[in-house]
């Protein structure tokens, strides 16, 4: 009915059996700093003393009244021993445990802990009361197709909604503290017989290694476990759809769940994984291809747009058609700063609106976003401060970053075109190429779990293309990504996808 977690017997460990009903109270009284929702309750039943010790602000009241108070009040039994108690107490999670630092940690957590003088050991009943909100449409993840459902902060409730996605018996579940002062719970996840059990141990170990008081989030748990905390490419992905960490548990990656944390973290997650979206999935696979073409182009446009603006502008004239020169000639005339200040200037203002927008409430957020763009940029072309053309390249490249299904990747994109566009107003086209070269070596050195960051592409995995760079027909889609190492390597026999389905041939 409950289990044993004495464990060994240390020197510098309070046991609570060496301990009378007072001594016990002044001992937590003096470990929690005599906390004010620290309660303590007693009942003399058949002569001895039943001291009841819980955090009032973490336990549900009527719990503790209905399932663990009136029946002992109401027990006619003689004689009361930890085992005897545990036979009438109506809760599923009893545990034993006569260690007083594990009693505090289990208050902490919610639970009740129920000591008879003079026995050997307690029961740590669980009636812990958690603060949670239902289960809501994701936020930052919006999508047109596909489920709607977001994890919450609960990490049993994600648990919930993880095992109804995936009912494979092959789902593991392993638990795991982190924090060494404010200790969470968390749970690493992957399939058996499918995850890589290089990457398994590589997430454990990474976990276990930390060595850090308080650990507040899964995003701030992945700056934890990244191989380079220096780069702004981010290396593991942090999602709040359910069915996103399930379709990367099937290709073979693993995840981890925290208590109180609302995003889920997985891995391996090369570069091309951040242009992903469960919509590819769920639509046709040529509008997926689309969409997901049009998203690494506009990356790319957006990291290039400016710069080339303002080295053409500065540097290389002679690219420029004689009907558009004049154009830009005129739109300039008034401009007094060089193209490169110009277009940092509207840069900066481009992301203080969006910094602006995304603090504001949400109804004065979007209307700041739409009238102060239009205001401010309608204004900086009337004073003179910048030009038509411009403005148009500025917005075309801030829509492309907007383009990126991941926050931290559009971010890493917006970051990065400040220095190519200073290094484009020095040397130009030079200067431009000198910092992709730069960006594209860096990318190259990054890894993911230990596994090469820029896959498919380096190194070259034509199997992998139909997941990452492009969408194909899901049947020319047999084998799992050979990037994640997946122990079994299909998801379906090759040779069923080319049969005829037709009953009649």
């Amino acid at each position: 009915m409950f289990k044993w977690m004495t464990g060994k017997k240390t020197s510098e460990e309070t046991k609570t059996h060496s301990l009378s009903v007072e001594e016990l109270k002044e001992e937590l009284k003096q470990e929690l700093n005599a906390c004010s929702d620290l309660t303590f309750r007693t009942l003399t039943k058949e002569g001895k003393k039943i001291l009841f010790c819980y955090l009032s602000s973490l336990i549900d009241k009527n719990g503790l009244d209905q399932d663990i108070l009136d029946p002992i009040i109401k027990s006619t039994q003689s004689k009361w021993t930890p085992e005897s108690l545990a036979q009438i107490l109506p809760i599923a999670q009893l545990s034993a445990v006569n260690k007083l630092k594990e009693v505090i940690q289990a208050l902490i957590e919610g639970q009740i802990y129920i000591y008879i003088d003079g026995e050997p050991y307690g029961l740590l009943a669980d009636a812990a009361k958690t603060v949670e909100r239902s289960l809501e449409k994701a936020e930052t993840e919006s999508l047109v197709y596909g489920p709607k459902i977001a994890f919450t902060e609960s990490l049993l409730g994600n648990i919930n909604i993880l095992r109804n996605n995936l009912k494979d018996p092959n789902l593991c579940m392993e638990d795991l503290t982190i924090g060494t002062r404010s200790k969470k719970q968390a749970k690493l996840v992957y399939i058996k017989g499918v995850a890589d059990d290089e990457n398994v141990n590589t997430f454990r170990q990474r976990i276990n290694d930390l060595d850090i008081d308080h650990v507040a989030d899964s995003t701030v748990l992945g700056q934890l476990l990244e191989s380079n905390s220096w780069t702004v490419f981010p290396q593991l992905i942090t999602t709040e759809l359910p069915d996103r960490i399930s379709i990367a548990l099937l290709s073979g990656k693993v995840a981890v769940l925290m208590d109180r944390s609302p995003d889920a973290l997985y891995g391996p997650t090369p570069f091309f994984t951040f242009f992903e979206s469960t919509e590819d999935v769920y639509m046709r696979w040529n509008m997926g291809f689309f969409l997901r073409m049009l998203r690494l182009l506009a990356t790319f446009l957006s990291v290039l747009l400016t710069p080339a603006y303002v080295s053409v502008l500065t540097y290389h004239y002679e690219v420029i058609p004689s009907p558009l020169l004049v154009s830009l000639g005129q739109s300039r005339s008034q401009v007094p700063f060089p193209p490169v200040f110009e277009a940092l200037l509207l840069e900066f203002i481009i992301e203080l609106l969006r910094e602006a927008g995304a603090r504001l409430p949400t109804k004065v957020g979007q209307t700041m976003g739409i009238v102060g763009g239009i205001v401010i940029g309608q204004a900086a072309v009337d004073a003179g401060f910048t030009s038509n053309i411009l403005i148009i390249i500025i917005a075309l490249s801030a829509l492309g970053s907007f383009t990126t299904p991941s926050y931290l990747m559009g971010t890493a994109i917006r970051i990065i075109r400040f220095p190519i566009i200073i290094m484009a107003g020095l040397w130009g086209g030079i200067g431009i190429m000198v910092s992709f070269c730069f960006f594209l070596i860096h990318l190259i050195k990054l890894d993911t779990l230990g596994r090469p960051y820029l896959a498919p592409i380096y190194p070259f995995r034509w199997r992998d293309l139909g997941y990452s760079v492009f969408r194909i027909p899901p049947k020319y889609l047999p084998y799992r990504p050979v990037t994640n190492h997946p122990e079994n390597p299909y998801r379906f026999p090759p040779k069923k996808a080319k049969r005829k389905k037709d009953v009649d041939e």
